[in-house]
């Protein structure tokens, strides 16, 4: 998988110590129980989406599209996630636009 990850990819609580060997593990193709995925959407009207981490297992799986910015241990906690990251978003920018806030933070230095 050559997926991209988000340079401040938002992880809930508990996964930050175990970041890399999560990626590492969604890298290697590696099943992980409930671990989910939150990426840019690929259409535009919607701006993120949740993925259950073994949909990335399907041969065939489309990974180059996949732009990840969160990392969640379960489905109701990739929901928080999102809610976080919309409400980042608007307090920072005032509006709702969250791909265009994920890929200017990610151009910055």
């Amino acid at each position: 998988g050559n997926m991209q990850y988000y340079r401040h990819l938002y992880l809930t609580e508990g996964l930050k110590k175990k970041k890399s060997k999560i990626i590492e593990k969604l890298e290697n193709n590696k099943f992980q129980m409930n671990i989910h995925i939150v990426t840019l959407a690929n259409n535009k009207q919607n701006h993120l989406e949740i993925y259950h981490s073994a949909v990335l297992l399907q041969p065939n799986f489309p990974h180059d599209d996949f732009f990840v910015v969160g990392i969640a241990k379960d489905y109701e906690d990739a929901v928080e996630l999102v809610e976080e990251i919309v409400q980042e978003v608007y307090n920072e920018t005032k509006g709702a636009d969250i791909r265009s806030y994920i890929l200017r933070k990610e151009q910055e230095e």
